[in-house]
């Protein structure tokens, strides 16, 4: 076996998930491994769907440009039941919302963040299978096997389990995975295809059967490509498995599955019963057949060892949840980690990833499966409250170990809920407006921004006022930068940025009592929110839920 190396955090699994929670560690310059036992990626477009709210996580990495250049709109979605033309539904978001839904196969999603991953300098082990591990109180050493067949055992301080439905790191921990599975199978093909949709809508068309069972429905995605789509069905007879035990060892059918890959025929068939005009399919890039599972665990991690992404929850594709939900599961860890490893917060920290995460997935893996089972007509109310929950606009940590009381008005941005942008703030030497992810992006800590409608206010606050002073306290080892805002922005106090709110968007968004203090996080979410006058009681408070001494 091969000599022992060290790193800060071993990462088992190198989808979308893995490689989001691999760079933003590196962002924080935290040492990681990530390790994949597959010699290649999978040219799968199994998740396609980008939501707005991870979007804007990728954004404060500085990869969101490249995001979008690559990605197609996904504006709608039309449906058609027997042929006739039902409602159509325009994937509409308030207008301060940065970003719109996206569609981007996942193979090109981890290219992009593989690629970005390499600019800081890890690249992905490939071949290298995780065979088991053990934890102590000062961390953990994980048994591996590489490419070469060389068995590894390596010491680290933190193991992170991206690896999927089947993951070894969840089972090596004992945790349970309860749910179960539908018993239908799908067929998924990447192919052209000839009919005239207008661009950027989704397909979903339903043929009803006699008595109202059975029903057969195509649904199409676009994707990047001329008359590219992601279709989906019900798979043909002589490809089902039903009736057999097709599940894995592990008893969990769930994703696409190896050795029956259905051929463009298949795929034609389906399309001449369902499609609401004919229409001809041609250059197959893949396909595959499809089982879905719901299940969770009932618990994130235990110790120094977390599970994220399907390896924590599974369900229907619904909404394109599924991947987002473990992306930001892996933001909301990797920076809690960030802050462990370099000794600017205790251990305690890292059980709010469990507090704040396992409440979402249980959410996401409810409503996946009542609108796949019931259609989105099973939760009644506003269709556009439900088109910002659908984007995880609305994900909250409010009541979360983190979250302090809240102040201002109730209904206004509160610790634990998203920190929204806005737009309509200026730079003296700009000539163009910014926005809060401007000033946002690239920064790994914590951002302080201190506003108010005059500038003489926040000269005070700047100027030795307690709020000032308890960052800066942190602020030397990175944790917290301090940004001014005001309705009126003139004579600023020297030496940290001051931007204007010429706008009154932020205002508006944010609803300051007076002058106010909000701490955003660094994945985007409210820390804090506090007024400015007196103590700063509610940022120590805060920083004291970090377990970070507070001078």
């Amino acid at each position: 076996m091969a000599e022992s190396r060290t790193t800060d955090v071993l990462i088992v699994g190198a989808g979308p998930v893995g490689l989001s929670a691999a760079a933003e560690l590196r962002r924080q310059g935290v040492r990681c491994r990530l390790v994949d036992r597959l010699p290649a990626r999978l040219l799968y477009a199994k998740a396609v769907g980008i939501q707005p709210r991870t979007l804007e996580i990728w954004d404060r990495m500085g990869l969101a440009r490249t995001v979008l250049e690559a990605a197609v709109p996904l504006r709608g979605q039309l449906t058609y039941v027997d042929g006739r033309q039902q409602d159509r539904i325009d994937l509409t978001l308030p207008p301060e919302v940065p970003y719109g839904f996206a569609a981007l196969p996942q193979y090109t999603t981890e290219q992009l963040l593989e690629a970005y991953l390499a600019g800081l300098g890890t690249v992905i082990e490939r071949g290298t299978e995780l065979l088991s591990f053990a934890q102590d109180a000062d961390g953990v050493t994980a048994r591996l096997r590489t490419a070469s067949g060389v068995e590894e055992e390596l010491r680290v301080g933190y193991l992170v389990g991206c690896d999927g439905a089947h993951s070894t790191v969840r089972k090596g921990l004992g945790l349970s995975y309860e749910g179960g599975a539908f018993p239908a199978e799908y067929l998924l093909g990447d192919v052209e295809v000839g009919w005239d949709l207008p661009y950027g809508y989704g397909l979903r068309s339903t043929r009803r059967a006699e008595g109202g069972s059975g029903d057969e429905v195509l649904v199409g995605v676009p994707l990047p490509g001329r008359s590219r789509y992601r279709l989906s069905m019900s798979v043909p007879p002589e490809l089902s498995t039903r009736g057999e035990d097709a599940a894995p060892g592990d008893g969990v059918a769930h994703g696409v599955e190896g050795g029956r890959a259905p051929e463009l025929a298949h795929i034609q068939a389906a399309v001449d019963r369902l499609s609401p005009v004919p229409t001809r399919v041609s250059d197959l890039r893949w396909s595959s057949v499809f089982r879905i599972s719901h299940r969770i665990v009932d618990r994130y991690g235990e110790g120094r060892v977390f599970v994220a992404g399907d390896a924590a929850h599974i369900h229907p594709p619904t909404g394109a949840q599924g991947m987002n939900t473990g992306i930001q599961d892996a933001c909301n860890l990797a920076w809690k980690l960030a802050l462990v490893v370099r000794g600017q917060a205790g251990p305690a920290l890292l059980g709010s990833y469990d507090a704040e995460r396992r409440p979402v997935g249980e959410e996401v893996v409810g409503r996946t499966v009542r609108h796949s089972t019931q259609g989105m007509t099973a939760d009644p109310g506003d269709p556009r409250a439900l088109m910002v929950r659908e984007a995880q606009l609305l994900v909250s940590y409010r009541g979360g170990p983190l979250a302090g009381g809240p102040y201002g008005p109730e209904d206004a941005p509160q610790p634990g809920d998203r920190a929204p942008d806005c737009t309509g703030l200026t730079l003296p030497l700009a000539t163009y407006p910014l926005r809060l992810l401007d000033v946002l992006r690239g920064r790994t800590g914590h951002v302080l921004v201190l506003y108010a409608d005059q500038a003489a206010d926040l000269a005070r606050a700047a100027e030795g006022g307690a709020v000032v002073a308890t960052a800066a306290g942190s602020d030397g080892d990175g944790l917290t930068t301090v940004a001014l805002l005001a309705r009126e922005a003139d004579h600023l106090p020297d030496g940290l940025p001051g931007y204007r709110d010429a706008a009154g968007e932020f205002a508006r968004l944010y609803r300051p009592d007076g002058p106010t203090g909000f701490l955003v996080r660094p994945d985007g979410q409210l820390g804090a929110r506090f007024p400015l006058a007196g103590t700063a009681a509610a940022l120590t408070g805060y920083l004291a839920a970090l377990s970070v001494p507070v001078p």
